[in-house]
């Protein structure tokens, strides 16, 4: 892995207030946006979630937050495992009056090759739209925590192929990238890490050419992976661009 530039964009996660709990405790998760693992916790909006739920031990619980709601998921752990939640929102959409932030958001999403395909499709160089959507996940620990990650069908998302609370990972996290349930081949993958003094550093790494990728990880440390498909959006859309984010927040804990 290597340092990341500064910012150019927004991310989305789910953030526990507590990555591991006791059966039966008080499960509680905030909504989050901002930048560098950093940001601020979201308004519950039932109509811009139209997938919420939590994975454990082969169930597949709907979760039906109350609008309005901060902390946005709060439930009662009752069940030992390895918790998934899973939380998707609606289209939004962001209007760029100039070119230049659109190039540098492409950039650090390792978007190739923007501005002649944005030229070859004759669009123009401002008052254009994008529109985009979140795909996360975050890895709980209940009890024992014992459990696996899975493929959910969201468009995009990570599988991660280590559960962190219960497995060795001195050779690091394993996730798997996907869109459209197809492994993303050689894609960026922003690591965020975040110390326990709060100090957060980013780093790339890259998927390989079966869309598998080995993050090292420190004891003590909380993760945030993010990656990013652009694509064009359908004709007959005031939106001319599509952005997909996926995500997967975790904690691996000290040992």
């Amino acid at each position: 892995m290597f340092p990341a530039s500064p910012g150019l964009a927004h991310e989305f996660w789910i953030e526990p207030h507590e990555f591991q709990v006791e059966t039966g405790a008080e499960l509680v998760a905030d909504l989050r946006v901002g930048e560098r693992f950093v940001g601020a916790a979201q308004v519950f909006f039932p109509d811009r979630a139209p997938r919420s739920e939590i994975r454990v031990a082969g169930e597949i619980r709907p979760y039906a937050g109350r609008m309005g709601d901060v902390p946005a998921i709060r439930l009662v752990a009752d069940t030992p495992g390895l918790w998934v939640l899973v939380h998707e929102t609606s289209p939004s959409s962001v209007k760029y009056k100039e070119w230049q932030k659109f190039a540098d958001f492409a950039a650090h999403k390792d978007i190739p090759d923007i501005e002649a395909w944005h030229a070859a499709r004759g669009l123009p160089r401002q008052d254009f739209f994008e529109t985009y959507t979140r795909h996360v996940k975050a890895l709980i620990g209940v009890g024992a925590a014992e459990g696996e990650d899975s493929e959910t069908g969201m468009e995009t998302e990570f599988v991660a192929l280590t559960n962190p609370y219960t497995d060795d990972l001195s050779g690091g996290m394993r996730v798997l990238l996907l869109y459209q349930g197809q492994p993303r081949a050689q894609a960026q993958v922003e690591v965020f890490a975040r110390a326990p003094d709060g100090a957060v550093t980013v780093h790339l790494a890259r998927t390989d050419a079966t869309g598998h990728a080995t993050l090292p990880v420190l004891p003590g440390y909380d993760y945030l992976l993010d990656a990013v498909v652009l694509r064009p959006a359908p004709e007959g859309e005031r939106a001319v661009w599509q952005s997909l984010w996926a995500g997967l927040s975790f904690a691996v804990p000290l040992r």
